[in-house]
């Protein structure tokens, strides 16, 4: 993590007080919640709606903190503590992220897409993880707040930073990319997530390719080859751009061979290889996110060998087909992080072509921010399920009702529940699950659908 004194934190960044009596003292790390502060921090206050984190300034420099910002239009900064008056302290995080990683020697790749880029992250990690000294952004800090503060935790001999790139509205990833100036690049697919804020999967599309905005001069560039709205917004641009394709097409620079789909991953080949992979996660689909991850790793001169090794090795965050087993003994797959009709429908395919399981139950609920046409891409989730492969659904929520709605027109009234009780829900599934049972949770992070796996997971007393 950055470790500078006072002094040279002031010479990354306008302050516009006296510091020198604090000159020397060093901060470590950075934090922006007080009732987190670990000795020596940089504590950084937002003013909030409801919230204004100058009233804990005082507070996180008794707990340990070695200073902290101040923003210069908020009254009254305490007097004799280590204050670094600035404009603006969300600004001030950002360009002191921005000078840190300008000092350091460390490679960067940047990762956006609509779906798969926390489990893209992973893998990349994996990978790069045989060669190289590597760190990745945490948890979901990979917005204009969290991007600067994983770049503010990365150790000065740190070779390479994997960064995911989260957005909601055009010109988030270009501040994003532009901040990180990125030496690689993946765009993992563009789905319907964001569809509420951008209208369309075309400008979903302008604002990943945003990415490209800070790549720097020979980067590369991996982008998902089956994804037209890529494609046809790039076709101009291969001169200039140094770009590798992965997907299902064979028309991709790298693309899946001989899949054998397992209870515990997948095991398959790619073109140009003789070399059989593993991947200890569920889904075909994450092969495809696998693909540009090996791409990254060859650019980074990954060997084969240790390509095969780090995909073996990877281990996902998690909720995400976080394989689990509940109190009667069935396989529940937790994937209750994050849902869009793209991911949603690969999970359930997943669930369908899984071997090994006499009966097949989908626990399935909202998906949100999908904009006006979200009853519809509900309802469509439903009529697609495969009445031969799947035997019973269960569903949670306003939205999730109308994926019922869809289900019983090819499954059937009685093999459809639908609840707004999770505890109901829980209940109910429990009456129809065994040692033979597999169960896949999914649904938008807001519908917190691991409690019910929580519930599934508990003993009766």
């Amino acid at each position: 993590m950055i470790s500078k004194t006072i002094r040279e934190i002031t010479k990354m960044i306008p302050v516009s007080n006296d510091i020198t009596v604090f000159a020397e003292r060093v901060i470590s790390g950075v934090s922006i919640d007080s009732r987190k502060i670990e000795q020596g921090n940089l504590f950084v206050p937002f003013k909030g709606e409801k919230v204004d984190g100058h009233k804990y300034v005082i507070s996180a420099i008794e707990k340990g903190a070695a200073a902290a910002f101040w923003q210069k239009d908020v009254p009254n900064p305490p007097e004799g503590l280590p204050i670094l008056i600035v404009d603006d302290c969300l600004a001030a995080l950002q360009e002191l992220a921005r000078a840190y990683l300008k000092q350091l020697t460390v490679k960067v790749v940047g990762i956006t897409g609509s779906n798969g880029k926390t489990t893209t992250k992973d893998m990349v990690t994996s990978l790069l993880s045989q060669k190289y000294k590597v760190q990745k952004t945490e948890g979901n800090y990979n917005n204009h707040i969290g991007l600067p503060l994983t770049v503010l935790q990365l150790d000065q001999d740190t070779e390479m930073a994997v960064l995911e790139m989260g957005m909601s509205a055009r010109g988030e990833i270009s501040f994003l990319t532009k901040l990180a100036e990125p030496d690689a690049v993946i765009i993992t697919n563009i789905g319907e997530a964001h569809l509420l804020d951008l209208g369309s999967r075309e400008a979903i599309a302008e604002a990943k390719l945003e990415i490209l905005e800070g790549l720097k001069e020979g980067g590369l560039a991996v982008l998902n080859g089956d994804e037209p709205l890529l494609m046809d917004r790039i076709a101009g641009r291969k001169g200039e751009l140094n770009i590798q394709t992965f997907g299902r097409g064979e028309y991709n620079d790298v693309y899946p061979i001989d899949i054998i789909q397992t209870q515990n991953g997948n095991e398959f080949t790619i073109s140009g290889s003789e070399q059989r992979f593993f991947l200890p996660v569920l889904g075909t689909h994450n092969i495809i996110n696998a693909l540009s991850a090996m791409l990254i790793a060859r650019h980074f001169s990954v060997s084969c060998e240790e390509i095969a090794r780090g995909l073996k090795e990877t281990k996902l965050t998690q909720m995400r087909m976080e394989m689990t087993e509940g109190s009667n003994g069935e396989k529940i797959i937790n994937d209750a992080y994050n849902a869009s009709p793209t991911s949603m429908k690969a999970a359930i395919d997943l669930v369908a072509n899984l071997p090994g399981y006499t009966k097949k139950v989908l626990v399935l609920g909202d998906m949100l921010e999908l904009g006006p046409l979200e009853e519809e891409y509900h309802n469509k989730i439903g009529e697609t399920i495969d009445p031969e492969k799947v035997h019973l659904l269960f569903t949670f929520g306003e939205l999730g009702a109308r994926i019922a709605e869809g289900a019983r027109k090819v499954l059937g009234e009685g093999k459809v529940y639908s609840f707004s009780s999770k505890e109901m829900l829980s209940k109910e599934l429990k009456n129809h699950t065994d040692k033979q049972t597999l169960v896949l949770v999914k649904a938008s992070r807001g519908m917190r659908l691991e409690e019910v796996v929580a519930s599934l997971q508990k003993k009766e007393e």
